[in-house]
């Protein structure tokens, strides 16, 4: 049997997420979580009726309390969103006899030190902090406090509580942005981190933390949990890299985002912001009669993707280079590729073809072409190279390959 989870503040940022990638393992569309199994998700927000959570308290086998107030009318708010509806959950569980493990998501703020120690929101979330420990002691329940830093991801609603929400939706939109002092560093923390850390607390593995104020202190028995993987950086480095992101159609560059950098994170947030209108843009073919050349995009360090598109029987190509290599991949069409070394008479032959694609490289020192083997029709050829090119030192060298 699988698991019934009740998700309270279901249609908020982590909620939306959350759900998403719990709905995923309940239907067996998200394959990396072992064994895991899922059979209801309950959503439960402001707009539903108290007897709805009556009924999913009743019956539910974990649930992730992200119920609460961010940006209330006036301050008694926040403890009657914050503190006000945790009471209410508990009690609603208590009520049922049902002992399953809660997840309650608290703030940095909670610490009530630093720049927080005046903090009405932080007060009452240290107040759902507390509540939630004494139930836990009172009635032997597991409760996993999670507080988190600033968020950012898909879906977070931007002029609102997160600054990256609102550059990226701003500079998206080539709308205009504050940044009152482009030094100031956040502790920023990816949506799909946090998710990914809470669905282990379905099975216990979530990680423990003590806190010294905001330091993180690992501790397997510690009374909080925390997802290890954070990244600390200032307003001025993030606008920096939203902006570099925001002029790619022009420049064809992707920046170098590494596999769980926080440049890879930025930008696929920043890609959420785009409107329709700049999902797709034009690219710049390079177009003759015997067909066109595009370059596609461009690498930080490792050079630029092109395609290049043949007339029937055509040759292209015709030139050697330095240190420049290539990928002559095609992917549709029938053609020869051709490529001497420079000062020998020996020619090495690779017909190519879009019914078998494979990659061929134009080796450094060798003349190479590329026939179009077709009377009628186009050779396709998607073109990788180890440098973008460059007019003022294209390392190009015109020699016939025969």
């Amino acid at each position: 049997m699988g698991l019934k989870i009740l998700v309270t503040g279901a249609n908020g940022f982590v909620g939306k997420n959350l759900c998403a990638e719990l709905d995923n393992i309940r239907t067996g569309k998200a394959k990396c979580y072992g064994s895991l199994q899922i059979d209801e998700v309950f959503r439960y927000d402001v707009d539903n009726a108290l007897d709805d959570l009556d009924n999913y308290c009743k019956s539910c086998d974990f649930v992730f309390n992200l119920a609460g107030v961010n940006r209330p009318k006036n301050n008694d708010e926040f403890m009657q969103g914050n503190f006000g509806f945790a009471s209410t959950l508990l009690e609603t569980l208590k009520k049922h006899g049902n002992k399953c493990s809660v997840m309650l998501s608290s703030s940095q703020q909670a610490s009530l030190t630093g720049r927080f120690g005046n903090s009405e929101y932080g007060r009452s979330k240290k107040a759902g902090e507390d509540l939630f420990l004494q139930y836990s002691e009172e009635n032997g329940v597991r409760v996993k406090i999670f507080r988190f830093p600033n968020l950012f991801g898909k879906w977070c609603r931007p002029n609102y509580n997160s600054a990256v929400a609102t550059f990226c939706n701003n500079i998206a939109n080539d709308l205009p942005i504050q940044v009152n002092d482009p030094k100031t560093e956040l502790e920023l923390l990816y949506i799909d981190d946090l998710v990914s850390e809470m669905i282990l607390c379905l099975e216990n593995k979530e990680h423990h933390c003590k806190f010294n104020d905001l330091d993180v202190l690992p501790d397997e028995n510690g009374k909080y949990c925390y997802v290890p993987h954070t990244h600390k950086i200032t307003l001025g480095e993030i606008v920096d890299l939203l902006q570099k992101f925001h002029s790619q159609p022009q420049t064809l560059d992707i920046p170098q985002i590494p596999e769980k950098s926080f440049a890879k994170k930025l930008y696929s947030t920043y890609l959420s912001y785009l409107p329709k209108e700049k999902v797709s843009f034009p690219l710049k073919m390079n177009i003759d009669d015997r067909g066109s050349f595009t370059e596609l995009l461009h690498f930080q360090d490792c050079g630029q993707v092109s395609v290049n598109i043949s007339k029937p029987g055509i040759t292209k190509g015709q030139h050697w280079h330095h240190s420049k290599w290539e990928f002559f991949i095609v992917v549709k069409g029938h053609g020869l590729i051709q490529e001497r070394k420079i000062g020998t008479d020996e020619v090495l032959e690779f017909e190519v073809s879009g019914d078998k694609i494979e990659a061929v490289q134009m080796l450094p020192g060798y003349t190479h072409n590329i026939i179009n083997l077709s009377d009628t029709e186009e050779l396709i050829t998607v073109m990788w190279a180890n440098e973008k090119f460059s007019p003022q030192k294209p390392d190009t060298f015109f020699e016939p390959v025969k």
